[in-house]
């Protein structure tokens, strides 16, 4: 691979410079033909669908003049008729539809990321392009079937990884590596997950799936829809501007919490109840106490009598009784049943009819279905169910609760389930995070939750039982693709085994891939933080690093009443430098830390759970927050009391984990009080 070259010396890297001009007009003339396009429907809805899809159209034809059309290039061996292909974000085509780039996901473009000198692909050179601000600066050659050439770091791809930045997640698919490449490329019907250290890009391989599936299965996933799940709205602002860089713009984003708010939430659990409310024998509880309001078949049951003219059909008690079985024992919602019930009761009316010799037929069935007498009926022996006041019921009547969680649950868990002072209405019930997901639960088992065709779900190691029952739902049709790292597990009930969560998200026996090269995270970083695993997930191997830069890691005490301003000096130190700066603390030590950095003049974002920032080159976040974000340089603030915040010591360790592993280029840590022993011994 011969060094980067400069446009000053090589007239090569000109024509690639030409190509690309030529590719930005025709993106233009592409854009431009979209916009004036005249719709020829026939009717006002489908005038409405070509507008919206010209204007999804016209939204991907967008042109980012920071970025470039084009990163790489591969000339595939064909013989007499070689061609070179130019990898982009997006295809472009000339008026005569010749491709002048092709887009990063169609089959072609895998042989740019995964071809190698001992499976070449067909590829004679792969060519790599320096960037700057939307213009090629550079290239790198590699000539895949020439023995004689050595094999090379890209220094191209190494300043890609590495290069600052400030705002949000940025695209990848100028470095994609093999490995992540194959799970980009899985199939549309395989379920994936990916078990990534800090640092080896799941969650940006996550997206690229999204993009690669949306483009791969078009017409199949337009329909059925994908969906992105974050842990909360600041990790979704950093990763928003992901997918529409690549063009995808109907993808929608939400957070887990977000997903089952059907009530506001007003309530906070206890640590033992949330735990309980997340196990999933709560599923079996909520099972029981929905299919309870259906009449018990072996009690007494009155026969239906339908007056209908001068007659009184009667279905006798033993058949109302056989239909409700045959009903319970198909595998159907509550309310699906409850629907066909009417129908099923008019059929046997009708049996009586044509006994007495009459010929009914559809439409007498249909009316007595609909008739007042049978309506009633059906309300008395299969009520309506509100799953708000099923859940109200289970916490304010402990006989009730008793009775449904009888074998499934011990006294002492009912007594942390059931409230100390019942509300006198499920209205007034201050309903909490892990309430809201037994609520879906229960809207679940009486209505559908209609399927997505994939949903990509990301943090997934936090996700309690129940929480992946309520995802699992959204793509029961469908796939997912889950990632998570069990050692970044920051909740009670944070799992220890993907194979338990893939079961409890409805796709048991799931691809696991564990990714644990470390592109992001320099060697210095990874391996401090990496002392804390024994202790929080031991048997998980550590990462490696494999960027040649090991970074930098400072560890700075001070005293207490001086920490604010020290923080405020590293800071002022960091921004003298290109990209960002993340200061992460305990959230009871930020607002010192926000009036320090002003009082030596550095404007910062503050960053929430329910907001991010994309302005700002410095932001303060508080530690719970942390999780998915990345920063060129970070400042962790008392690691000790980070740990303290959590309910136990292996979620302590585990949120420290997270913290310590947010930097790109450089860490320092700041701290008056005692650091966790793991942490303090020497190197």
């Amino acid at each position: 691979m011969p060094p980067v070259t400069t446009p000053s010396r090589d007239p090569e890297l000109a024509r690639e410079q030409e190509h690309l001009a030529r590719a930005r007009a025709e993106l233009a003339r592409m854009r431009v033909k979209t916009a004036t396009t005249e719709r020829a429907a026939g009717d006002a809805v489908s005038d409405a669908f070509l507008a919206g899809a010209l204007a999804r159209r016209l939204a991907s034809l967008q042109d980012d003049p920071t970025s470039t059309l084009f990163f790489g290039r591969i000339d595939l061996d064909g013989g007499e008729d070689q061609r070179t292909w130019h990898v982009g974000r997006r295809h472009v085509a000339d008026d005569r539809g010749d491709p002048l780039v092709i887009d990063w996901r169609a089959g072609l473009s895998a042989a740019f990321y995964r071809a190698s000198r001992t499976e070449p692909m067909g590829v004679m050179l792969r060519r790599r392009f320096g960037v700057d601000r939307g213009q090629l600066t550079a290239y790198e050659d590699e000539h895949l079937q020439d023995r004689s050439e050595q094999d090379h770091r890209s220094d191209i791809l190494t300043q890609e990884i590495e290069r600052p930045r400030v705002g949000p997640m940025r695209d990848i698919v100028a470095t994609i590596q093999p490995e992540q490449d194959e799970i980009v490329r899985a199939d549309a019907g395989t379920t994936v997950c990916v078990q990534g250290a800090p640092g080896t890009g799941k969650t940006a391989v996550g997206l690229h799936r999204a993009a690669w599936l949306l483009y791969a299965f078009r017409d199949k996933l337009s329909r059925s829809g994908v969906l992105v799940i974050g842990p909360n709205r600041a990790f979704l602002d950093h990763i928003g501007a992901v997918l529409p860089a690549l063009g995808e713009v109907e993808v929608a984003h939400t957070t887990a919490e977000e997903l089952v708010a059907s009530v506001p939430v007003r309530g906070v659990d206890s640590t033992p109840a949330a735990t309980l409310k997340g196990d999933p024998r709560l599923a079996q509880v909520l099972h029981r106490a929905v299919w309870s309001h259906v009449h018990p078949t072996g009690a007494a049951l009155d026969p239906l009598v339908v007056p209908r003219g001068a007659h009184r059909w009667r279905v006798a008690s033993y058949e109302v009784a056989e239909v409700l079985q045959q009903l319970q024992a198909r595998d159907i919602r509550y309310g699906a049943a409850r629907a066909v019930l009417p129908q099923r009761l008019a059929h046997h009316v009708l049996l009586a009819m044509e006994r007495a010799g009459d010929s009914p037929d559809d439409q007498v069935q249909d009316a007595v279905a609909r008739s007042s007498p049978v309506k009633a009926y059906v309300a008395s022996i299969w009520p309506v169910v509100d799953p708000r006041q099923v859940l109200f019921t289970l916490w304010s009547d402990p006989a009730v609760l008793a009775e449904h969680a009888d074998g499934l649950l011990s006294d002492d868990e009912q007594r942390v389930l059931l409230w100390d002072k019942a509300p006198r209405t499920k209205g007034a019930a201050r309903w909490s995070s892990a309430d809201a997901v037994l609520l879906d639960e229960l809207a679940d088992l009486v209505d559908r939750t209609p399927s997505l065709g994939h949903v990509v779900l990301d943090e997934a190691q936090d996700l309690s039982p129940m929480q992946l029952r309520a995802v699992g739902r959204r793509c029961a049709t469908g796939s997912a693709t889950v990632l998570g790292d069990i050692a970044q597990g920051t909740t009670p009930w944070s799992t220890s085994s993907w194979d338990e969560s893939l079961t409890h998200l409805g796709k048991p026996g799931s691809h696991v891939e564990v990714l644990d090269r470390g592109f992001r995270v320099p060697g210095l970083v990874i391996d401090y933080a990496a002392r804390l695993l024994p202790a929080m997930a031991p048997g998980l191997g550590a990462p490696v690093s494999v960027r040649d830069n090991p970074g930098r890691l400072d560890i700075v005490r001070v005293a207490g009443a001086d920490l604010p301003a020290r923080v405020a000096a590293v800071v002022a130190e960091q921004v003298t430098q290109p990209g960002s700066v993340g200061v992460i603390a305990p959230a009871s030590l930020l607002a010192g830390l926000g009036a320090a950095l002003l009082a030596v003049g550095i404007e910062h974002g503050l960053l929430g759970s329910d907001h991010g920032d994309i302005e700002h080159q410095v932001d303060l976040v508080p530690a719970t927050v942390a999780k998915g974000l990345e920063f060129d340089r970070v400042v962790v603030v008392e690691p000790a009391r980070i740990a303290a915040d959590e309910p136990d010591e292996r979620t302590g360790l585990r949120r420290l984990y997270v913290v310590l592993t947010r930097a790109v280029s450089a860490l320092t840590v700041v701290h008056s009080d005692d650091l966790p022993p793991l942490l303090a011994a020497p190197t």
